[in-house]
């Protein structure tokens, strides 16, 4: 089992650095003036906008718009704080990704909804927005595994406060 954990670590952390860089970056256009960004984000987000058909970022219905705040206010804090737990292997790590995770899966079943409800959604646009449901269930289930023994054995190993020295 320890292989496959590894193997969701390592596919959880890529994922987690494309949240770290692109959330702030690019989905944050979404709600934010666009005078707070250079002009090459700006034609980035234009330019996938049109390849791929994305409405919802064009658009921008108030829905989404409140999608991309609790990205930014809450699944984004997450996501670093899931790189640190994952780098440093700390056992917080389950906690942290089992509520990510569950964020994911609540916001991206409502945008899924409305792709395949609006008939707007190219296949293109759907192979974009998929994956996040993955990304969401993936998180959820490394969430819930089991802590390592390693962890395990060392915690409660250490004060939490250091003892005074008797004089």
């Amino acid at each position: 089992m320890g292989a496959f954990t590894t193997l969701i670590d390592v596919v959880l952390l890529l994922f987690f650095l494309v949240i770290a860089v692109a959330a702030p970056l690019l989905d944050a256009q979404t709600c934010l003036p666009s005078s707070y960004f250079p002009e090459v984000l700006i034609d980035l987000k234009s330019w996938y906008s049109e390849e791929y058909g994305d409405y919802l970022m064009s658009e921008k219905p108030h829905f989404f718009v409140g999608f991309i705040w609790l990205e930014l206010l809450f699944q984004w804090p997450l996501a670093l704080f899931n790189l640190y737990g994952i780098l440093a292997s700390k056992p917080w790590f389950n906690t942290t990704c089992l509520i990510y995770g569950s964020s994911l899966l609540t916001s991206m079943s409502a945008v899924l909804a409305e792709l395949m409800g609006s008939g707007k959604a190219s296949d293109k646009l759907m192979m974009i927005y998929a994956p996040f449901m993955g990304f969401g269930v993936l998180a959820i289930l490394r969430g819930l595994m089991p802590v390592s023994a390693k962890s395990i054995s060392s915690m409660g190993k250490r004060p939490l406060l250091p003892r005074k020295k008797r004089v």
